[in-house]
């Protein structure tokens, strides 16, 4: 990515030319939530302003425009992640709603006492405790895969983990706190080996890495919106139509239903079915916006701008006596968690911001793998193909001023 290119995509940031504390916002907490360029806000103005009413049941103008609008978002999530139909396309409010979905359905569907959960030590709590509180209600076990010093899987061990007992593995595709890329493809190989479906978390994957559900054979895979630009509470559950079909409803009320009596109710097909009640057809299209302007980009191209800026804040970590870098792993998302010395991460976030620089700091919903690691938190800056090597540079001559005024 050239720097006219660099300068043309941050224009579309307004947020970008914000002051903090009278000094320019750097914003490397990317990992939590990303910001959000001019169409997709003027996308969520334009269907409020001129494409406003409830849709699939109105045969007005404004219903039937709506509702192909809303559609149309289904088609471009689905070709995004390249799955075989758009019907296999759930919208949900974001990852964690996804999974908790898929706990649920598959799980009373499926799952039965004495029954195994496959989950690794670096999951998104969003990806522990729905599987947990499924295990809590029927009696099943969770199994946990590890990882090595560098924050890499053992996948020598997830061999030991999948039985007979195993009903379907959950994991995420790159790590919110490590950046490691997992390598799914090869866990969802093994599982299927054992006739066992993968759910696969890529929350902090596909704003990054391309992604294709078709070739990596993925039986479910989940995203939220506003880690890729789009607007908050919108995301997506890509589901293998045989496992939907297989699936009792996660809700019930109007959309998901086909005929409704006193005696019975039928229900609706896929997709409406786990489609309870009146979708948030403006966070769609506004996703479908975001999609659009980062295939504008290229994901191929974002992805190694974004690693030509891992690698850069890595050695330029490197320079801070005391640095201790947490995750190694050969292949690396743009997330990097660090500490100083004995210094709290609070205390570092906290200054820094002080001084324009966003940060994330603690466990990162990710205690147990904290607490694998034996300590309290750490400071995480993750980058996004907005952000810049000058802006790297600003952030280390920060840090070192915080690491000086703590030490």
């Amino acid at each position: 990515m050239n720097e006219q290119e660099l300068q043309n995509i941050r224009a579309d940031f307004p947020i970008l030319q914000e002051k903090i504390y009278n000094k320019d916002l750097i914003y490397f907490d990317n990992g939590a939530t990303t910001q959000k360029p001019r169409c997709v806000v003027e996308k969520i103005e334009e269907g409020y302003y001129h494409l406003n009413a409830n849709i699939h049941r109105g045969v007005h103008f404004l219903s039937q425009k709506a509702t192909e609008a809303h559609e149309a978002a289904r088609t471009t999530v689905a070709e995004f992640l390249h799955a075989s139909k758009r019907e296999e396309i759930i919208f949900t409010r974001g990852t964690t709603e996804a999974i908790n979905l898929v706990a649920s359905s598959f799980g009373e569907a499926f799952c039965h006492e004495g029954d195994e959960i496959i989950v690794s030590v670096m999951e998104h709590h969003s990806n522990i405790v729905p599987w947990q509180m499924l295990c809590e209600r029927k009696g099943l076990t969770l199994r946990v895969i590890p990882m090595n010093e560098f924050g890499e899987l053992n996948i020598d061990e997830y061999k030991k983990l999948l039985n007979s007992r195993t009903r379907i593995v959950s994991v995420g595709h790159v790590s919110n706190v490590l950046g490691t890329i997992n390598p799914v493809a090869e866990i969802i190989t093994l599982a299927h080996n054992q006739n066992i479906p993968v759910l696969v978390d890529g929350a902090q994957s596909v704003p990054h890495i391309p992604v294709n559900v078709m070739e990596l054979d993925a039986d479910f895979y989940v995203f939220s919106g506003h880690k890729i630009y789009g607007p908050t509470g919108i995301g997506a559950l890509y589901g293998k139509e045989k496992w939907l079909n297989a699936m009792p409803p996660y809700q019930g009320g109007g959309e998901m239903i086909s005929t409704v009596t006193f005696k019975k109710t039928t229900y609706n097909e896929l997709p409406f079915k786990f489609e309870a009640g009146t979708p948030d057809y403006i966070g769609s299209t506004a996703l479908a916006e975001a999609l659009r302007y980062v295939q504008d980009i290229g994901i191929e191209k974002i992805a190694a701008h974004e690693h030509d800026l891992l690698i850069y804040g890595t050695q330029r970590l490197m320079e801070i006596e005391g640095m201790r870098i947490i995750g190694t792993a050969k292949n690396k998302s743009a997330v990097i968690s660090f500490l100083v010395g004995n210094i709290h991460p609070y205390d570092v976030g906290m200054l820094l911001d002080k001084l324009g620089i966003a940060v994330r700091t603690g466990h990162h919903c990710a205690q147990p793998l904290i607490d694998s690691l034996g300590i309290a938190g750490t400071v995480r800056a993750s980058f996004a193909f907005y952000n810049t090597k000058e802006e790297i540079d600003e952030f280390i001559k920060a840090l070192k001023r915080v690491v000086e005024m703590l030490s």
